[in-house]
């Protein structure tokens, strides 16, 4: 009989196309992949994989499998969506996938509560940056900065976040606009409107600093490492920063809950859900950052600098 965990294995392979990828997928150890895949190859006396060269490639044998372990993953997260659906006690384990920053701003406090009101019901938050795949129930519940185009998903818009330009209050008197120098993300984030925003806003002035995530941009623009477009729920109540650009209106990004569309109506996803919903929603809605850049900086600004960064 062959083992299902090694399938599951061959067809996250089959999906990414290598090891390390088909391991981020399954969140394991890279070694477990293959082990996996070469178990199913002795079950099956068939060999699925060329290993040959640097870049895997499936044998025709494994070309055949892969769309028929496909089918029967679909199947088996089918079924699997409709048990969880059917249950009605709060209890059990909920995944709920969100960027990392917003996780740890926004998602802890309303949680704990959960869990402290409904000892039974276990919470699992996964702070990253890809999209958890709510058909596989990698997640039960996501959380995005963009609204997806397809899917059987049931889609809750919870509000817009706020990103406006903040530095350290000593990095801005040191110097003039036209010496400022901006912490951003790395290129392949340049499509995120805040970041095309800051990119405008920029006008040809040079990167200080390119990070993968808001937190070590956060913590760079608190030492003087330059300007960043940050959060307002992460930046608005930080006295290490001050706000740059006061005039101009903030960036908004929407702020979507995702729930796959079968597993809806299951008391443990729906309570989390209203949860999230509730506290997410309350939270986006606050006003304004209280903070304010001196004069001297905010009407010095050259003609290029004057340009509306627009949502």
């Amino acid at each position: 009989m062959v083992d299902w965990e090694d399938l599951r294995h061959f067809a996250a392979l089959a999906q990414c196309g290598s090891w390390s990828a088909a391991a981020r997928l399954l969140r394991v150890e890279h070694a477990t992949v293959a082990r996996r895949v070469a178990a199913l190859e002795a079950d099956l006396k068939l060999k699925l994989v060329d290993r040959r060269g640097r870049r895997l490639a499936l044998t025709v044998a494994g070309q055949q499998m892969a769309p028929l372990v496909e089918r029967m993953q679909r199947a088996t997260e089918t079924i699997d969506r409709a048990a969880v659906g059917a249950r009605a006690e709060l209890a059990g384990t909920v995944t709920i996938s969100a960027p990392p920053a917003l996780a740890a701003v926004m998602l802890v406090q309303p949680m704990v509560a959960l869990g402290t009101r409904h000892p039974e019901l276990r919470i699992h938050i996964v702070g990253e940056t890809r999209r958890a795949s709510l058909d596989r129930r990698e997640a039960d519940i996501a959380v995005r900065l963009s609204r997806p185009g397809e899917g059987d998903l049931t889609v809750i818009k919870l509000g817009e976040i706020a990103f406006r330009l903040y530095a350290s209050p000593a990095y801005l008197a040191a110097g003039q606009p036209d010496d400022w120098k901006f912490i951003g993300y790395d290129k392949d984030m340049e499509a995120a409107e805040h970041q095309a925003a800051l990119l405008q806003y920029m006008a040809g002035r040079p990167f200080a600093l390119r990070v993968s995530t808001v937190d070590i941009q956060l913590a760079a623009a608190r030492i003087g490492g330059g300007v960043a477009m940050l959060p307002d729920f992460m930046a608005a109540d930080d006295d290490q920063l001050a706000l740059v650009a006061r005039n101009e209106p903030p960036v908004r990004q929407g702020v979507w809950l995702l729930v796959h569309t079968e597993m809806k109506n299951a008391a443990p996803i729906r309570v989390v859900a209203h949860e999230l919903r509730e506290y997410v929603t309350r939270r986006l809605r606050s006003g304004p950052p209280r903070k304010h850049l001196p004069e001297k900086h905010s009407v010095k600004r050259t003609k290029a600098r004057r340009r509306t960064v627009r949502a």
